[in-house]
């Protein structure tokens, strides 16, 4: 188990640097491709609701988007019906830079699976997919940002 836990661990550190390196000419840190991902396919989504889609707590969620807004890639606004909701839209700047971060998250996935063969890829995935099925079901049972009685 440490083996797995190690390679898991290593590989998304390693991605983290791989995305901080190409998405850095853009003004976007490494882990912030996730917010232009989730809001460019959610626009208008509330902040507690981008919290609970990618497992990160509100506080650090409302950090990130402050630096987004700054930097021009996302504006907030007060929901019509309840001003305490915050939603979150892409600006242009988002949605022009998102195929490019979608690139670059293509071009890491080639370059570690360069060497599998399609039934691997396809394997792996499956296998990714069932391993963050289960994961996701730990966070919702347990995580204040991620329970289902708390979304809209």
């Amino acid at each position: 188990m440490d083996s797995f836990m190690r390679c898991i661990s290593r590989t998304a550190r390693c991605a983290g640097l791989y995305r901080s390196e190409k998405l850095e000419p853009l003004g976007l840190g490494g882990c912030q491709y996730v917010y232009i991902l989730n809001i460019c396919r959610n626009p208008g989504i509330s902040q507690e609701g981008l919290s609970r889609k990618i497992y990160i707590n509100k506080s650090n969620v409302t950090r990130q988007l402050s630096q987004l807004e700054q930097n021009g890639f996302v504006r907030r606004e007060p929901d019509q019906r309840d001003r305490r909701i915050l939603r979150v839209y892409p600006t242009q700047k988002a949605e022009d830079a998102l195929p490019f971060v979608q690139q670059v998250l293509a071009d890491w996935r080639s370059y570690l699976t360069e060497d599998f063969s399609e039934e691997e890829r396809a394997e792996l995935d499956r296998l990714l997919e069932k391993l963050l099925a289960k994961a996701s079901a730990y966070a919702e049972s347990r995580l204040p940002c991620c329970k289902k009685e708390e979304q809209e």
